[in-house]
Formats: structure tokens, C-alpha cells, sequence
């Protein structure tokens, strides 16, 4: 695929619309997985970096071409524009920090040790329980900053802007000083890979068909177990899986940030009978549309703003 070709996803994605010009954004790893779905295909953030702490769980992260396979307790980074997918189980918690690039300028312009600006920041991925010494006291600092973090954003007190920045500026540098530690995977078999981003890429287009899986494998020219291989190598779940946790996702976002009926909502997912499509999402999602509708609406806003960071004048290019 194409970088052009490959989903840009800001805050208008990721906290809805009314929160698109935000600076930064949290959520807990569970609560976007919900409205999101726990498999995100291969996507970037072209403005913002974000940050997974995963606590518990198995966890599979696509970076470019390198794969990571971890359990949690585990921590990536995933610089602006840097393309990336995951998957995570159904039962994998944590923190998810969005924010914009801007934000953490000043930490660049304020200490040479990092030289080359926050351009120059590569995607890391790392195992928090094989970090010893100085580098898992760090982790650990790391670690209550997020659960702060979490804390002040629904807390609404005096202060809280400036608070929520300083802990994210706090959490992104000692993701800095881990940055050594980072793993390094080795790139996956190149077949394999094109195999599955070609799927990723027919699911997008697909989805709302219903495509079965011979369709797939035919149209990507394979055999429909080296398909199902293929999908459980990488992803460690069969295609099928992929594909119904793609029409989850568009429909919890359907609900979410659209005011269509549920029967509509269904028949823009490709579904004939509004009572199929009901059953469907409440096979997978443990309730039915219109409770997740309504138990959604009623979330607390989960986003701040914060005012421009000051500068020296120095800033990094933006990709």
C-alpha cells in the first residue's frame, strides 16, 4: 500500500469531533478499545505522538515493517506520521496518550541531550519486566505518572491544564532515557507481510460487502489456509475474526458519533435485517446497539486543551 493510500488519524478519530482541536488526549486502553475495536489496522498520526502503556495482556504491534509479539506490562511509542497497526486481547488494559507534536518541543529546546529535535524521535517498543536497574526505576516513575495522568484527567480540578502537561512532558521523557532499550525485532517473512497489509487493505474496501473468506484468498491470489495462516502468524487471530472486529469497530463509531437509528446503522454496515445486525453486535460486544449507545453518551469528556508551549524559536519540522 501506498503511504497516501494508508488512514491519517487525528483527534476528530480518536475523541470525536467536538475534540478535534485539542492538544492532547487520554483514554484508558479499554474504554477506546470499546468504541474502537481491539484490532487497528495499519494507520499514523501525522501531527501527533502517541503512546500505549499496556498493562496486562498479549499485545502485537506492527511498526513499518517490524512486528513485535509482547504480554504486558509493555510501553510503544509511535512518532508522527511513523506508520503502525495493532492487536491486543479482549481483556489487554492500560493508557493510550495522544498529543500534539507541539507540546513537547520544549523539551528538545530545553536540553541538548537530545540532539536532532523531536523529528528525529524513532517508534520504540518495550518489555517493561525485562528492564532492570536504573532503567526499570524509570519505568516505574513512568508508570505512576500515567495512573496520575488518569487521575487528573477526571478530576476537573484548578490547575488541570497545566497539570496534564507537565505529566504527559514527564512521561515522554522518561520514554526518552528508555529509549536504549528498545526492542529490535527482526522484519517478518516480506510474503507474509504483503499478504496480510493486501487483506488489511480488502477488509477496508469489503467490510461492508460481507465478503466470506474465499472471496478473500481468491482476490488476494492465495489458498484460503495459507490465508488463515498467514492472518494467525501475524495478528494471532483467523480472518474471519479480522473482519467482523472491522464491522465492530464502524459500527460502535456509527453509534457513537452519528445520529442515525440502529436500523440504519445496520444497513450502512450491509446488513438486510435490522433484528441480524442487533444480534450480531451483541454477540460481540455484550450488549445490544442501542444500550451502547446510550451508555456511551453518557461518558464524562475525556479531552483538554492546553495553550501553545512557549519556545526558545527553535522548532522541529512538522512531517
Amino acid at each position: 500500500m501506498l503511504k497516501q493510500d494508508i488512514p491519517n488519524l487525528d483527534l476528530t478519530h480518536i475523541a470525536g469531533p467536538q475534540h478535534a482541536d485539542a492538544d492532547l488526549h487520554y483514554e484508558a486502553l479499554g474504554t477506546l478499545a470499546s468504541q474502537l475495536g481491539r484490532n487497528m489496522s495499519m494507520h499514523r498520526h501525522d501531527c501527533f505522538f502517541q503512546v500505549h502503556y499496556v498493562k496486562n495482556g498479549a499485545v502485537g504491534v506492527q511498526m513499518e515493517d517490524r512486528l513485535y509479539r509482547l504480554q504486558g506490562p509493555m510501553v510503544f511509542l509511535t512518532p508522527p506520521a511513523f506508520l503502525h497497526a495493532f492487536i491486543t486481547d479482549d481483556d489487554a488494559d492500560g493508557h493510550v496518550l495522544t498529543v500534539r507534536q507541539q507540546l513537547l518541543w520544549p523539551i528538545f529546546d530545553d536540553d541538548a541531550a537530545w540532539t536532532g529535535g523531536a523529528a528525529n524521535v524513532a517508534p520504540a517498543c518495550l518489555a517493561i519486566e525485562a528492564l532492570d536497574g536504573e532503567h526499570a526505576a524509570e519505568a516505574q516513575r513512568m508508570c505512576v505518572w500515567f495512573e496520575q495522568l488518569n487521575a487528573e484527567f477526571f478530576a476537573h480540578r484548578p490547575g488541570r491544564t497545566q497539570s496534564l502537561l507537565l505529566l504527559t512532558r514527564l512521561i515522554f521523557i522518561s520514554l526518552l532515557r528508555l529509549s536504549s532499550q528498545a526492542l529490535v525485532s527482526p522484519p517478518p517473512c516480506h510474503e507474509d507481510l504483503q499478504i496480510f497489509q493486501g487483506f488489511s487493505s480488502l477488509i477496508e474496501g469489503r467490510f461492508r460487502q460481507h465478503w466470506n473468506i474465499p472471496q478473500y484468498a481468491d482476490s488476494l491470489g492465495v489458498a484460503e489456509q495459507h490465508l488463515n495462516s498467514v492472518c494467525r502468524r501475524i495478528a494471532n487471530k483467523p480472518p474471519k475474526r479480522l473482519i467482523y472486529e472491522r464491522l465492530m469497530q464502524e459500527a460502535r463509531r456509527l453509534l457513537l458519533y452519528t445520529s442515525q437509528p440502529v436500523s440504519e446503522v445496520g444497513y450502512a454496515l450491509g446488513f438486510s435485517d435490522p433484528a441480524y445486525f442487533s444480534r450480531f453486535f451483541l454477540r460481540y460486544a455484550g450488549m445490544t446497539p442501542g444500550s451502547y449507545r446510550t451508555g456511551m453518551a453518557g461518558r464524562p469528556s475525556l479531552t483538554a486543551a492546553s495553550h501553545p508551549a512557549k519556545s526558545t524559536g527553535k522548532r522541529a519540522p512538522t512531517p
